[in-house]
């Protein structure tokens, strides 16, 4: 049975190689590690039905305002996202991805999701109850943590 010392050992290994990922996967595709950060949480949003504005990719993504524009920019040259008017406030602006960005994201990605998938095959109904329950408490501490941290607004 494992302790809570190896446990909290274990998440951190798991950040490490999140990290890891996340470096290859910039680099492969040739972008700014900001730049594929903020193109997975373009896909992530889509993905939950909540399309993000400029101002919230840069919260998500900790850039500033100048940042971000700049990040969108190279991402929209690139052909992964794009930039689409709101119909009703035309000053509103939120972003999409563009099929070469979900493209880059499932070919890099689609791997891991088919490993994790077989890991998760593994266990009974009743365990992945509790690896949910235990995964949304830690990421939800480690955001507050994060905020708390750097000052932001927890809520």
């Amino acid at each position: 049975m494992a302790d809570r010392a190896h446990l909290v050992e274990l998440l951190q290994a798991y950040a490490d190689e999140s990290g890891r990922l996340g470096q290859a996967f910039a680099a492969e595709h040739g972008l700014h590690r900001t730049d594929a950060q903020a193109l997975l949480a373009v896909l992530r949003a889509e993905r939950d039905g909540d399309a993000l504005t400029p101002g919230r990719l840069g919260a998500e993504v900790g850039l500033s305002s100048g940042a971000t524009t700049a990040a969108v920019d190279r991402l929209e040259r690139l052909g992964h996202l794009h930039r689409v008017r709101d119909d009703v406030d035309r000053r509103r602006v939120t972003l999409h991805h563009d099929a070469a960005g979900a493209d880059v994201g499932r070919a890099w990605f689609g791997p891991l999701a088919a490993r994790l998938d077989a890991v998760l095959a593994d266990y009974t109904p009743d365990e992945l109850a509790v690896i949910d329950r235990f995964l949304t408490e830690v990421v939800a501490s480690v955001a507050e943590h994060r905020a708390q941290m750097s000052g932001e607004d927890a809520s």
